[in-house]
Formats: structure tokens, C-alpha cells, sequence
């Protein structure tokens, strides 16, 4: 009697290679429907990677459909989205009016999207490597989760990238690696689609040999699947050494330009070659053109049971890479041509293609066409059997109670960084929920950004307690900062790219784990532009957390060029996904903590981010609380004009002392002179935005909060604007009602010196308000 367990794996196995092959399929046909056969109406080629998605059809067959279990996250490299879109297609998630429309207004997405695709997806890619690395940071909160008793081991998952071998060239991975192995880090696997093209060649021979050190140097397993089953098979027959090494020694090009020219080409060399080894001869000649063209592609990233026996055997917690060896363009035409990156089949290749398949003129969308009435009653059931069937949708978390109010910080003068740092201890120390929920982070500035009263309150965490030899020593120090499982900071080297795509991590808990936390990171101002790709990628997924930026500006001094921030006021008003502060005093900065922990779990909510200053200003009295609505709309009366006024100085942030002085200056000889505190240029330029689109789209928005303070003013009012940033985050607001404006502001590289000598050198002190006031008001 045969062993039903093997007979129940060759049904599995056999299974398996018709959806790798229905996966196929339909990605192809998806990129042909758009390019070839939906109408264009501009002309424009549309696009899409069949080469790229063909070179991992095995690799997801045996992923999703073997080796998958209940928790486990995967990233999905992005020119293989079409791949994913077919997998759920077969599954039912997906509906074949979206594949349509695949690349158009409503579709499928081009690469795979959390916010905008419909089929549920784990991470977002498109950024080349940034999806990878982002799997190590969140196998890390999971072990956050787990230490801190909000999850449970037991659903630990694995925390899964599908790579191509060219995101390899990314800096970020290495950066991620690093940091990954200071941690510790566990349930990580990265399979790498080794097809050795990349968009404009194939990938260089000697370099890849180096991966498996770097990656095992860093506690990595690296599992090397370079050969299918058949070709094992055939190397065990006589003359198969001599094979197995002329493979092993083959350049990539070489092997990509003969997988190209098929099996008549594949002979001529290998009979060159190797023709005159014992054996060699008869071993080839058993093969016809054709079979030994599949034997020589057979490599084990397009052998299911490579991959299935692969993904089992790897059955712990050790971070695993897999080297899966693929062609790209695998069972297509373009198999192998060096131009097939962005190549297409033209539309007589895909009809010989759909012929070799048995698919119906006509029948093309069909999930299991072209197989048969009784195969395709098999392969349907397996999938709708399979464990991707029965894969639960993204979880729900409870929302973590918010005070209503946050002491503000008591002192006469502070900076904003200081009354951050202190209200985060507040938080610390209050004994309420929101205190457990807040978990920090900073490449490598927790102390200079004050973070450091909350870890010394909190903890860092670590899987494993590491003791403070200098506590135990006895030696003083400011940092009493205990690393043990309970600890709610990550600490991180310097690199700005690990910072963001730890912060977005932390913020895709409550979809990833069911568990909300509340992120809060802080970074030197100026360096966020140095994580800005890693910044927009967590944005587009909607990642929530509180981004904090400080110090900011000219204002930081004798720190000097590279360290001012110029155009991080422009990025805050520009990222999607992302609300931008600046706040002046304590008070502003406690109200708007408050609101950015309840807008980051608002349904229709986003990350925050608060522009702060190390500069210390005297706080103001305030009478009440009346500028608070107000302060969280973008921006509240200072000092508030006389009706019809034709003047006013607005401003942002720490410059305020220099506007006030110019304000005592003016007021006397500019009658009814207003002082406008814009506390975020981003809210008051997305209102007007809204405002004007609501002309043309019928929608009937509001009229905008920026309109309506200005509307206290004449119109022909004349505007000072100023800010220790970029001019143009506030310039704007002359064409809110056709004001003029006199903009101050920083758009050079900073020096050194002291603040008034660069408030003076820069024009943004208030001599220079006071000079822009006599040119528009006075002159």
C-alpha cells in the first residue's frame, strides 16, 4: 500500500503547480488586458512587470498556499502586485472589474497598497527595499507586544518580505540589518527572487557570493535553493556532475541570453562545453530540445517542492534568508532577454501563449481556465481549502483613553523641546493607560531631544535585561536607563531610514496585532529630510504616530549649517498623511500632544508632527482658553487687529520674542497693527485648498479658517510674514484674499554665531520686520 502522507504531498505538490501556473496566467494577462486590449485614451504606455511577476509565481504559490500560517505578515515586492491581485482573484477577495482596471482610476494599484487596494495587504511597497526592511522592525513590535503581555507567544507570526534581488543595492537593508542584529530580532524571513536582472542588466556575478556572509555575520540562516527537483535528479545520473558544475560556474549573462535562445541553444554549449566529459553526451541526448531547455530552468525558486521542503525545514525563530534561484520571465517568451523589466508580451506572443495553455479565445478571466472540467474542480478546492482561505481580515483595536487636558509644564521661560519632554513624564508618571500605551524612539538622540526623563521613568526595552554597569557601579549620571522587557523605548543608531520605518511599525500595530500603541519619535530637525522616503512610505500606508522634530532652525545657533533646518516647514505642508505644528509656548505644546494622540486613532486621523525649538521664551499670561479652537485650526490672533486694520504680522514658531519686540515697535505708528501666530501653516493651507477645490467640484467647503482670520482685516491689508524656516510656508497667505506680503524668513545654508547675529544676517529679526513694515505700510 503507498504511504497516504506521500501521496497526499505529490497531490499537494501537483496542485500547487497548476497555481503556479494560473498565477502566471492571470498576472500576465492582467498587464495585457491594460496595455493591449482596455482603450487609451492618452497615448500612454501603461505598464507593468510580466517578466518580474512570472519569476515569482512559484515562490508565492508555495508561500501562500504551503507555508503560511495564522499571524504570519507578508511583504510582496512591489512588481509582483499582480501576483497578489491573482491570488485573491482565485480566493474570491478580488473582482475581475478591479483587475480590469488594473494601473487605472479605481483599480488595482500598481504595486501593493494598504490604503488603496481593496484585497487585504500586510504591508505597502513600491520604494524599493523599504517593504523589506520594515518586516524586520515589525517582528521586533511583536516582540514588544508579546514582552509587555499584549499578545500571546503562541501567535507570534512571521514577519515575511518577497524580495527582488536588486533591492539587495539598497543602503536601507544594510542599515536595517545592523540594527536588526542589536536586537535580536527573530521570526524574520526574506525570500529573495535571485533572477539576476535588473531594470537595466543583469545583476553582477561576484557580489551576490558576499551576501551570504554579510547576512550570516549577522545571525541570519541563509538557505540557498538553486536547484529544482529534476535537476537534482538529473545530476545523480552519469555525466549530471559535470553538469551541476558547468551551471555553478556559468556567468549570469551567459545563463540569462541562452534561457532566451531555448533548448537548440542550450545543446550547442553545453556540447561545446562540456560535450567531451564522460557521459555528458548521452546524458543530453536523452533530453529533446525542448526538455532540456525546462531541465536547465528548472532552478529551485520555480520548484514548488524546493520551496515547500525549504519553508518547512526553516520550522524555528531564527531570521531566515532565502536564496531563490529564478528566471526572469519564467515560462513566458521573454524568459531571459535582458530588456524584459519593463518588456510586455506583444499581442501574438500572448495569443501563443494562451494557446500553450489550452485557454479559450474569450475565456481569458476564467480563474481556472484552460484546465479541464476535473482538474480545475481540484484546484479550486484546494484553494478554497487552503489556510489563505480561512486568513482572518485586519484586526480591530480599542482606542487608548485620552485626558482631556495635559498640565502645561510650569516656568517662566522654556523652550518647547523642554515643556515636550516634560509632558511626556507627566504622562509617565500619571498611572493612566495612555502612560502604558506610549512607546518612544530616536536614532541615536534621546537625550538631546528630551526624551530622556521618560526612559529613565519607562525603561528601554530589550527581550533580554542588559544591567547599567554604570548604576552598578555607582557612578552618577543623568541616565538611569534600566533595559528590560518592560521597557517602552527602542533605541536606535544613527540612521533616519531605520527611524521612520520603526515609527511606522509602531504605528500599523493596532491593524498588524490588534493592539493600538501610540508612537512618539524625535529626530534633529534637519535629518528628517534624510529618512524622507521612509517617512512618505509610512504616511501611505497610514501609519499613526507623533513625529517629532527639534531642534529646528536658525535658532539652534552656533551648531551651524548642516544642523539648521531651512525646508522642514515645506515637508510638514506637503506629505499626505502627516499634520504639522509649531507650537510657541508650553501650553500650545501640551494642547497639541493632546490632540495628535487623539487624531492618530481617529478613523479618519494621520500622523503628527510638531516642529519644536530648544530656544527658551518667556511664556505669556493668558486671560483664557478662548485661542485654543482656534490654535488647533492653524492659527489664532495674538494680538488682535482693529476692524478693518491694513497691517499684521504673522509668524510661526520660536521667532515669536523678535515679532513681539517689532509688534511694541510698530503699534504706535500703525494703528490697529495685528499679530497672527500660525501654529500650523498645514492646516490653514489645506483649508483654503479644500475652500478653492469646493469652487469646481460643487462640494460647498466652508470657507477656510486662514480666510477668516484675515477677514478681520481690510483688503487691502499688507502682510508681514515670518518664520525661521522657509519663506514660503507662510507667504502663501497673501493669495487668501490678494494682500500683499513682505516675506521673511530662511533660504540659505545657515552659519555659526550667536542668535543676534544670525537673526540679523538671515533678515528675520526685528529690525527686519520692522524694516519690511515701513516698505509696505509706511514708506
Amino acid at each position: 500500500m503507498p504511504d497516504k502522507t506521500m501521496t497526499r504531498d505529490k497531490n499537494e505538490m501537483q496542485m500547487l503547480e497548476l497555481l503556479e501556473s494560473r498565477l502566471r496566467w492571470l498576472s500576465s494577462w492582467t498587464v495585457h488586458n491594460a496595455n493591449h486590449i482596455r482603450e487609451k485614451r492618452d497615448g500612454l504606455k501603461v505598464g507593468g512587470h510580466q517578466a518580474s511577476c512570472s519569476s515569482m509565481t512559484a515562490i508565492m504559490a508555495a508561500l501562500y498556499f504551503h507555508a503560511l500560517r495564522p499571524g504570519d505578515k507578508v511583504a510582496v515586492k512591489p512588481h509582483a502586485g499582480p501576483v497578489l491581485h491573482a491570488i485573491h482573484y482565485l480566493l474570491g477577495n478580488q473582482s475581475r472589474e478591479k483587475l480590469e482596471r488594473f494601473r487605472g482610476l479605481g483599480g488595482v494599484q500598481s504595486y501593493p497598497s494598504r490604503t488603496k487596494d481593496t484585497i487585504p495587504v500586510d504591508f505597502s511597497t513600491g520604494s524599493v527595499g523599504l517593504g523589506v526592511a520594515i518586516t524586520a522592525f515589525s517582528s521586533l513590535m511583536q516582540d514588544y507586544l508579546i514582552a509587555h503581555g499584549q499578545m500571546e507567544e503562541s501567535d507570534a507570526g512571521r514577519m515575511i518580505a518577497l524580495m527582488g534581488d536588486a533591492e539587495l543595492d539598497e543602503g536601507n537593508i544594510y542599515e536595517c540589518l545592523i540594527e536588526a542584529y542589536k536586537h535580536d530580532i527573530r521570526n524574520c524571513w526574506w525570500v529573495v527572487d535571485y533572477n539576476r536582472q535588473s531594470l537595466d542588466s543583469t545583476t553582477a556575478d561576484r557580489m551576490f557570493r558576499r551576501f551570504d556572509d554579510i547576512f550570516e555575520t549577522c545571525g541570519w540562516r541563509v538557505v540557498t535553493l538553486k536547484y529544482g527537483k529534476r535537476q537534482q535528479a538529473a545530476f545523480r545520473k552519469p555525466g549530471g556532475k559535470t553538469l551541476e558544475q558547468w551551471i555553478e560556474s556559468c556567468p549570469n549573462a551567459d545563463f540569462a541570453a541562452l534561457t532566451y535562445q531555448g533548448g537548440p541553444a542550450w545543446r550547442e554549449r553545453l556540447l561545446a562545453d562540456i560535450g567531451d566529459k564522460p557521459n555528458v553526451r548521452k546524458l543530453l541526448a536523452s533530453f529533446d530540445d525542448d526538455a532540456l531547455a525546462d531541465l536547465m530552468t528548472n532552478l529551485g525558486g520555480h520548484c514548488v517542492e524546493t520551496l515547500s521542503d525549504a519553508f518547512d525545514a526553516c520550522d524555528d525563530d531564527r531570521p531566515t534568508l532565502f536564496i531563490a534561484y529564478t528566471v526572469k520571465g519564467f515560462g513566458l517568451p521573454l524568459a531571459g532577454h535582458k530588456d524584459n523589466h519593463s518588456g510586455m508580451m506583444n499581442p501574438s506572443q500572448m495569443d501563443g501563449y494562451r494557446k500553450s495553455l489550452g485557454i479559450a479565445e474569450g475565456s481569458e478571466w476564467e480563474p481556472y481556465g484552460g484546465l479541464g472540467d476535473n482538474a480545475a474542480a481540484q484546484l479550486k478546492a484546494f484553494v478554497e481549502d487552503s489556510a489563505m482561505s480561512r486568513q482572518q481580515a485586519e484586526m480591530e483595536a480599542d482606542p487608548v483613553p485620552v485626558p482631556a487636558r495635559f498640565a502645561i509644564p510650569k516656568g517662566e521661560g522654556q523652550s518647547t523641546q523642554a515643556a515636550f519632554g516634560k509632558i511626556l513624564l507627566d504622562l509617565a508618571k500619571s498611572g493612566e493607560e495612555i502612560g502604558d500605551r506610549i512607546v518612544t524612539t530616536a536614532p541615536d538622540v534621546t537625550q538631546t531631544t528630551n526624551l530622556g526623563a521618560f526612559v529613565n521613568q519607562r525603561g528601554l526595552f530589550r527581550r533580554q535585561e542588559v544591567t547599567d554597569v554604570f548604576q552598578k557601579a555607582r557612578i552618577p549620571s543623568a541616565q538611569k536607563w534600566a533595559a528590560h522587557a518592560a521597557g517602552q523605548h527602542i533605541e536606535l543608531g544613527i540612521a533616519e531610514n531605520n527611524f521612520f520605518l520603526m515609527l511606522t511599525s509602531m504605528g500599523l500595530t493596532a491593524p498588524h496585532f490588534g493592539t493600538r500603541l501610540l508612537p512618539v519619535g524625535t529626530v534633529y530637525d534637519p535629518f528628517i529630510a534624510r529618512g524622507l522616503d521612509a517617512l512618505n512610505y509610512g504616511c501611505y500606508q497610514d501609519s499613526r504616530f507623533l513625529l517629532v522634530g527639534t531642534p529646528s532652525g536658525l535658532t539652534l545657533g552656533p551648531e551651524g549649517g548642516a544642523h539648521q533646518s531651512i525646508n522642514t516647514p515645506l515637508i510638514g505642508m506637503g506629505q499626505p498623511g502627516l499634520v504639522y505644528f509649531e507650537p510657541v509656548w508650553a501650553d500650545e505644546v501640551a494642547l497639541m500632544m493632546r490632540w495628535a494622540f487623539d487624531h492618530m486613532q481617529q478613523k479618519n486621523g494621520s500622523s503628527v508632527y510638531l516642529r519644536l525649538s530648544t530656544r527658551a521664551i518667556p511664556q505669556i499670561e493668558r486671560t483664557d482658553d478662548g485661542w485654543e479652537a482656534d490654535a488647533l485650526k492653524g492659527g489664532y490672533w495674538l494680538k488682535k487687529p482693529a476692524p478693518g486694520s491694513e497691517a499684521a504680522i504673522i509668524f510661526s514658531g520660536a521667532i515669536a520674542p523678535e515679532v513681539l519686540r517689532a509688534y511694541d515697535s510698530l503699534v504706535d505708528d500703525i494703528p490697529g497693527l495685528g499679530v497672527l501666530n500660525v501654529t500650523s501653516p498645514d492646516l490653514l493651507h489645506r483649508g483654503w485648498s479644500d475652500q478653492c477645490a469646493g469652487r469646481w467640484t460643487g462640494s460647498g467647503a466652508a470657507p477656510c479658517h486662514a480666510g477668516q482670520l484675515l477677514g478681520e482685516l481690510s483688503p487691502n491689508a499688507g502682510l508681514i510674514t515670518v518664520l525661521d524656516g522657509s519663506p514660503s510656508a507662510l507667504s502663501w497667505l497673501g493669495g487668501v484674499r490678494g494682500m500683499r506680503v513682505s516675506p521673511l524668513g530662511t533660504d540659505r545654508f545657515g552659519q555659526t554665531g550667536d542668535l543676534p547675529d544670525l537673526y540679523a544676517t538671515y533678515r528675520v529679526d526685528h529690525n527686519a520686520i520692522i524694516d519690511a513694515a515701513a516698505e509696505l505700510f509706511l514708506g
